[in-house]
């Protein structure tokens, strides 16, 4: 019965082919404005790292002095030096990362190479299989390498194939911030969207293309930064001393691999900061957090207010093409009000005249949602122009194109019950008799 009236609606499509263009018209407008914001919240809004994102926690305590004002309820983000330096070497995790960014001069250590500025970021060894960065060649530097503050250096896929065209570099030299640094490995370009390890620099930022050890990069002759610090003292704290009390600017990462092995190391911040403050270092009462990967994100509210703006305005967009194909699928229908009279005369139900008109408005969404497609490419092109640090990520992927067509209809045979039932109460006696 549905292929019968599936062949009705495309009898009635070819039929009056004017009207149903501008109802698939109305349905592929608002399909393709919905789905170009639903695909940019869907890429901002994923999870980063899907095989780590519930066992990596973002550890947070509260230096901060008692009477500080206008002082956030939230302890700071990051951690100061001597909190991260203590934190490192409390037991508890399975793996644990300090790291941070900055800019560093670099040029490989061949003649006439250039000099230029490299996004850097520092880490201890575990950062790599914490985050589940792979490898191309070679492998990350160890735990003693940390500890000896060996000059060794990890590069992405894109540095590699800029200095040493693609080669494997393992054990070729860098001139780092005037010292010579050993390559260890070249890791596939990675790039984790938001980037949850590092908000503060901007979720959506370009990725570092190199990484360095965490105390080596700590020796370097020249201060170069020490990524986004935050201080509250009077005075603006230590300026660009990354050793000040009064700073937080260390990020600190732990992966606990159990919700039992997570509330252990949560009590174990809370004593800690119950030491610290015994011994004068902390003012306030403990003040702890220990979220995933997931809860910080949604903490830090990543996905930027216009763009849930957007969305909503797209979805109005949407709405005002239904009421505009209801309209149309009204007068559609009510033309042919002759014809259904003489299917109800002949024994047609009610039933199957609104299931008729259901198949005929489906048919039309589905068009209109094929139709919609190009639209949305389009409208992620012109979102890839704008010079918004998450534009050049936003691609329309598999899982957005199967909510496309299924949205369409859907919102189509919506748009379609209230005419579909006026069209089923036309009385067959009234219209035969007109006829």
């Amino acid at each position: 019965m549905l292929a019968y009236y599936f062949k009705l609606a495309v009898r009635s499509f070819r039929r009056n082919r004017a009207l149903s263009a501008l109802m698939v018209l109305a349905i592929a407008l608002g399909i393709g404005t919905a789905m170009t914001m639903l695909t940019v919240l869907h890429n901002l809004s994923g999870d980063p790292v899907p095989t780590r994102s519930n066992v990596l926690y973002h550890p947070q305590v509260d230096p901060r002095p008692a009477n500080l004002e206008g002082a956030d309820p939230e302890p700071p983000d990051d951690l100061t030096w001597q909190d991260a330096l203590n934190l490192y070497a409390l037991p508890g995790a399975s793996q644990r990362t300090l790291t941070s960014s900055n800019w560093l001069p670099m040029r490989a250590d061949v003649e006439n190479s250039p000099l230029t500025m490299v996004t850097t970021r520092a880490a201890t060894a575990d950062l790599f299989d914490m985050f589940d960065i792979h490898f191309i060649h070679g492998a990350a530097w160890s735990q003693r390498e940390d500890d000896d503050r060996a000059q060794v250096v990890v590069l992405t896929r894109t540095l590699n194939d800029r200095l040493f065209n693609g080669a494997n570099s393992v054990g070729r030299n860098l001139v780092i911030a005037t010292r010579n640094f050993r390559v260890v490995g070249v890791i596939d370009d990675w790039n984790p969207r938001p980037r949850f390890h590092d908000v503060n620099s901007g979720a959506f930022a370009r990725p570092e293309q190199m990484y360095l050890p965490f105390f080596t990069w700590m020796e370097l002759p020249q201060d170069y930064g020490y990524g986004p610090m935050r201080c509250w003292s009077r005075g603006g704290g230590g300026g660009h001393d990354p050793k000040t009390p009064d700073c937080s600017w260390v990020q600190f990462w732990v992966r606990l691999d159990s919700a039992t092995q997570a509330a252990g190391y949560l009590r174990m911040l809370e004593n800690y900061s119950v030491q610290q403050q015994q011994l004068g270092r902390f003012q306030r009462a403990p003040n702890v957090r220990l979220r995933n990967v997931i809860d910080w994100l949604d903490h830090k509210r990543v996905i930027p207010a216009t763009v849930r703006m957007q969305t909503w305005i797209a979805f109005g967009v949407l709405l005002v093409c239904l009421v505009n194909a209801v309209g149309l699928l009204i007068a559609k229908f009510l033309r042919k009000s002759g014809e259904i009279g003489v299917r109800r005369a002949l024994g047609a139900s009610r039933r199957a005249i609104f299931l008729q008109c259901l198949t005929e408005s489906g048919l039309v969404g589905l068009i209109g949602g094929l139709a919609g497609l190009p639209l949305a490419w389009l409208g992620l092109w012109l979102v890839r122009q704008q010079p918004m640090s998450y534009a050049g990520s936003v691609q329309l992927d598999l899982p957005m194109l199967a909510v496309a067509l299924p949205l369409a209809v859907c919102s189509a045979v919506l748009a379609g019950v209230w005419p579909a039932w006026r069209a089923a109460g036309v009385s067959p006696a009234l219209q035969v008799k007109s006829s």
